[in-house]
């Protein structure tokens, strides 16, 4: 069974007199940063000297070398990109820790593979918005607020849990609902949608695409029909409002005719044992080795397949577009 916290579960008593300390001023970085300022916080940021630390500044923050803002700070959120994290966390987050702190991570990685191996004496806990960071910053601003999933790997304090609750209210997150997860589970629904869901949907773009391309179609009309226009956008955003299926009363039948009976012939039952397998990489810590690997030898396999999507004529096409119509989707 899901438990769901709202804010009647959390109490922000529990971070009075606390220094959140922000390490990473980017896409969540800023967004939870201004937020628990705005729930009345005490928070300064950690970044290298870089516009990310001037708009810090420009934001009002007390802004500091990664290293001293982990010592300022009693909670440590380490809000950089994945792949750095176990560096800086090494080179810079590790030594300002000390017992009684609260070590906040918004996505499970580095802990779920080990990447990160904190002290036994600091609370480890997990606060993920399901959300980009201007998301989060705008539905607070609007009085909402991004759900999240929230998980403890670690009670030193004996009360990580109602400190975790703390900082999901801080950011807006009990307003949506924060959903009691783990480091594990949450890490591993996020690769599997990424490597799964979302690898497959980009892929049926791009050969739905080439073959109507290939059939003599404008490559311009066909980049609006699949994506271009912000349709494919508007019906994600019914299917997270009204559901997948019950968004289809906005469709024709001859739409909704065509969907539900020609999705088996284009994706069969038999993708199923394939998506097991990207998920038993994910477990089995498979796919994590291959990007680790990757990265420390200069992201050469990661080099190579984006510089290939971007020289795919659909990004022509893309241009095209933009000099026919003028759309918010592209």
């Amino acid at each position: 069974m899901v438990t769901v916290y709202r804010d009647g579960d959390a109490d922000l008593s529990v971070l009075e007199g606390r220094t959140m300390a922000v390490i990473g001023y980017g896409n969540q970085g800023r967004a939870q940063a201004l937020n628990m300022r705005d729930s009345g916080l005490k928070v300064v940021v950690g970044n290298i000297r870089d516009a990310y630390w001037e708009r810090a500044v420009q934001d009002g923050f007390e802004a500091h070398p990664i290293r001293e803002a982990a010592r300022l700070g009693d909670f440590v959120f380490m809000l950089v990109p994945d792949e750095v994290q176990g560096e800086i966390y090494g080179g810079h987050v590790e030594a300002g820790l000390e017992a009684g702190k609260a070590l906040v991570f918004a996505h499970g990685y580095n802990i779920r593979y080990g990447l990160i191996r904190p002290p036994r004496d600091v609370d480890v806990l997990l606060v993920a918005p399901r959300m980009v960071g201007v998301g989060v910053r705008d539905l607070y601003l609007r009085g909402s607020g991004a759900p999240a999933f929230v998980g403890v790997h670690q009670d030193a304090s004996g009360e990580a849990w109602k400190r975790a609750l703390a900082v999901a209210k801080a950011i807006g997150a009990t307003r949506a609902g924060a959903i009691r997860s783990s480091f594990a589970e949450e890490t591993e629904i996020d690769h599997f949608m990424e490597q799964a869901t979302w690898a497959a949907i980009d892929r049926i773009f791009q050969l739905s695409f080439e073959v109507l391309v290939e059939e003599g179609y404008p490559p311009e009309v066909v980049a609006l029909e699949l994506y271009g226009s912000g349709e494919a956008a508007e019906i994600m955003a019914q299917m997270a409002e009204l559901g997948l299926y019950r968004q289809f009363d906005l469709h024709s039948r001859t739409s909704q005719y065509g969907t539900l009976t020609r999705g088996p012939r284009i994706i069969p039952d038999e993708m199923r044992e394939r998506m097991r397998a990207a998920l038993r990489e994910i477990r089995e810590g498979v796919f994590v080795r291959e990007w680790e690997e990757d990265r420390a030898r200069g992201y050469p396999v990661f080099n190579r397949v984006r510089e290939a999507a971007l020289k795919h004529p659909i990004n022509e096409a893309e241009e095209g577009i933009r000099k026919l119509v003028k759309m918010g989707g592209v």
